[in-house]
């Protein structure tokens, strides 16, 4: 066999082996902090093996879930700011599995780029092993993908893939009924949806990311990255105390899209959009983009990540229960007969 006196190598490709390396020591220690019961391995098998039985299941029923963080990333790329967008990526996973009644287990991520930045690519995974931290879940791997003409420089995506588990007969939703009460959780901003109108929205304000936040403290571009709300433990909590029947994670859609998502056929829900505040953020989008209300409601969680579906006779204790793990609680309405969700009001 001859060999080419100026033989290519993977790395004048545009693929550096090394730096991948270097990104898994240095997001071990954040990956093994994320340990919990169940877990039999850590990262660099070519998977990974979890004891449900040891998680505490004897008859369990898996859930699982994946997404992304949308063009919010746009955001966090044009501004450098990594620290948290892995914690969007976990929150868009396991608040879908805890609506099904299912405790996050574990998470895997998918990072691809054109050109592996350690730093980078390490602030945002350790983001991510933080958002499993926050929620209970061990971060068991993932993958990192350095695909060279496939990304603009600077670019990269995310995306997650997350697995629970309840013991059989614990599925949501369940029991929905007319008069069930709907508890709403405060978002802490606009989380991982809308994100293109949001953009849309900056670029004809004529404000760079850097520029004062009109709505908050700071600058624009970081109060935008305020990280989507993790509700799994408070949640968990108020399923295991009985009386909950549905929960709805609002995101793209809205409270009219996703709401209806777990009624029953023939039911649906009455809001009262006096019962909460529209925040600050979504006052500014608004006013700027000359949004309509349908249009903030259908695109925009409007300051309520979560909806919580309870017995009427469990409203109170579910809604102190919520309060004191830390939410703040919005009693929104209730169950109707009748499909879809109307709204009474204004938002303000």
């Amino acid at each position: 066999m001859t060999h080419p006196q100026n033989g290519l190598t993977y790395a004048q490709a545009g693929v550096d082996i090394d730096a991948g390396n270097a990104l898994v020591d240095r997001i071990k220690p954040a990956a093994a902090a994320t340990t919990r019961p169940g877990v039999m391995s850590g990262l660099g098998g070519f998977g990974a093996l979890f004891d449900l039985k040891a998680a505490g299941y004897d008859d369990p029923i898996l859930v699982a879930a994946t997404d992304g963080v949308g063009t919010k990333l746009k955001i966090a790329i044009d501004t450098g700011l990594f620290d948290t967008i892995g914690i969007d990526l976990v929150a868009m996973c396991v608040n879908d599995l805890v609506c099904q009644g299912a405790e996050p287990l574990f998470f895997l991520d998918y990072f691809a780029t054109g050109k592996l930045e350690v730093d980078a690519a390490a602030r945002i995974v350790e983001g991510i092993a933080h958002g499993c931290r926050l929620s209970g879940c061990a971060l068991v791997g993932g993958e990192t993908a350095e695909m060279p003409g496939m990304y603009a420089p600077g670019d990269f995506d995310l995306a997650g893939f997350a697995v629970g588990a309840m013991n059989r007969g614990a599925a949501l939703p369940a029991g929905v009924q007319a008069g069930d009460v709907l508890l709403g959780l405060a978002s802490d901003g606009v989380h991982s949806n809308g994100y293109s109108l949001v953009r849309r929205v900056v670029e004809r304000s004529g404000l760079a990311w850097d520029a004062p936040a009109p709505f908050a403290g700071g600058a624009l571009g970081a109060a935008l990255l305020a990280p989507t709300r993790l509700y799994v433990r408070p949640v968990l909590a108020a399923i295991r105390a009985g009386g909950v029947h549905a929960l709805a994670h609002i995101t793209g859609g809205g409270l009219t899209e996703n709401l209806p998502r777990v009624l029953p056929e023939g039911l649906g829900a009455e809001i009262d959009l006096a019962a909460w505040d529209l925040p600050p953020v979504f006052k500014w989008l608004a006013a700027e983009g000359g949004l309509a209300q349908a249009e903030m409601l259908k695109t925009f969680n409007a300051g309520i990540g979560m909806v919580v579906v309870v017995a009427a006779d469990r409203a109170a204790a579910i809604a102190a229960l919520l309060s004191d793990a830390g939410e703040t609680v919005h009693h929104l309405g209730q169950v109707t007969q009748g499909a879809g969700v109307s709204y009474r009001g204004v938002l303000a």
